[in-house]
């Protein structure tokens, strides 16, 4: 528990910067060979002007569309992509592919303990809402992590049957104190599954972990992985989407699901998103690179007036997202309040909990972004829950991030 002290928070910010300048120096080496690989993509598939235009109606022979598609695939090292403004959230993003892919009978494995709270309800675990996996015969099984840390590898190979269809991994940490899963531990994972029952799907939920590490899941070995737009690949510039990447196979079935069979992804207008899909893709691996150094500071930062930090400000990331753990839900709603008073867009509104559709638990959100849930330009939330941790992520650059972690400290120090 810390201690309330009197804090130079200005100061000890400018200690922080010192002491973290060698990790700044990581991150920067990663980003380089991330742009180069994006801008590599766009050079290959000879982007142009006209591919930054939109369509309206059907959206039939889209060329930027279908340019942007090539560019994503060639990226994460896909056979396809489907890259839509029309996918509104990770989450959705990740139900195309389950329900495009699963079928009755099947059963999905998660091997990281309890799924992320918005896919609870989705898998049918929680809630009675209707359309949920459960509801169309879909069996769920999960694995939980040893000490909460690390893969159950033989009850893993316990839980694999004849109708595991498909596992699903998670790469970042959600709203829980597990650690993110890294690519290089992602593809012993796989490896081992493979072994186990070749025909396995391999399914990652990517969000937040886009150009994090130089290589991305299809490279670990994975057959799909899905994310949010509005996150790390959106570069903090476009509005609204998701993707799925993959083999072409399994991309075609999601982007069925999309539309319908028979349309797949040969409709969907992009009306003016083109510019701004193609411009955040190649911002991305820069803003990505801001957005770590800013969880390094805050790692840091909180670390040093004495709060429980996941993860370590000198450990390797392979997401975005830093853990602050508060142990006090007041703690909490003042994080909030300091990053929501330091932030661009209604820096006057006051953050309250409250119930939030996807969520088991009343959640406080911080993000005064000026994309509505655009996580990667900063936002802090959190279930109310015990130990009472706050979760941030995201920054446009590092030192609007170093401004609204000072806030926040600021806030905190006064509970």
């Amino acid at each position: 528990m810390p201690v309330k002290i009197i804090v130079d928070l200005e100061l000890l910010a400018k200690e922080v910067e010192d002491e973290v300048r060698e990790v700044y120096l990581s991150i920067e080496k990663k980003a380089l060979k991330n742009h180069a690989k994006v801008l590599e993509g766009f050079r290959r598939w000879h982007i142009s002007d006209y591919h930054l235009k939109g369509s309206t109606g059907y959206g039939y022979g889209d060329a930027g569309r279908e340019a942007l598609e090539r560019v994503y695939a060639e990226i994460f090292r896909a056979e396809a992509a489907l890259v839509r403004g029309q996918i509104v959230s990770g989450t959705h993003a990740i139900a195309l592919c389950l329900y495009g892919i699963l079928r009755p009978g099947d059963e999905l494995l998660f091997i990281q303990g309890e799924p992320y709270d918005t896919l609870s309800e989705m898998i049918g675990i929680r809630g009675e809402d209707h359309g949920s996996l459960k509801e169309f015969g879909i069996n769920y099984r999960q694995v939980g992590l040893v000490d909460r840390t690390a893969i159950d590898y033989e009850a893993v190979g316990q839980a694999i049957s004849d109708r595991t269809r498909m596992v699903m991994l998670q790469r970042s940490r959600g709203y829980s104190l597990n650690p993110s899963l890294s690519i290089r531990e992602m593809k012993r994972i796989i490896n081992f599954i493979r072994d186990k029952k070749p025909d396995t799907i391999i399914f990652v939920d990517n969000c937040y972990g886009e150009f994090v590490e130089e290589e991305e899941p299809i490279e670990a070995g994975a057959d799909l992985a899905a994310g949010s737009l509005i996150k790390n690949p959106g570069g903090g510039i476009a509005a609204t989407g998701g993707y799925v990447v993959g083999k072409a196979q399994y991309v075609q079935m999601a982007s069925n699901r999309w539309t319908a069979p028979g349309i797949g992804a040969g409709v969907g207008p992009t009306l003016e998103h083109n510019r701004l899909l193609f411009q955040g893709l190649f911002l991305a691996p820069h803003v990505v690179a801001e957005a770590l150094k800013g969880a390094v500071f805050a790692s840091r930062f909180f670390e040093r007036l004495g709060f429980e930090v996941m993860p370590r400000y000198d450990e390797e990331r392979h997401d975005i997202v830093q853990a602050i753990r508060l142990d006090a839900p007041e703690r909490m709603l003042a994080f909030c309040r300091g990053i929501q008073a330091c932030s661009p867009v209604d820096s006057h509104v006051v953050p309250e909990a409250s119930t939030l559709p996807g969520y088991g638990e009343p959640v406080v959100m911080a993000a005064g972004t000026f994309i509505q849930g655009a996580s990667l330009e900063l936002s802090a939330d959190g279930p109310i829950r015990p130990p009472y941790v706050v979760y941030l992520q995201g920054g446009l650059s590092k030192e609007y991030v170093r401004l609204a972690v000072i806030s926040a400290a600021r806030e905190v120090l006064k509970v």
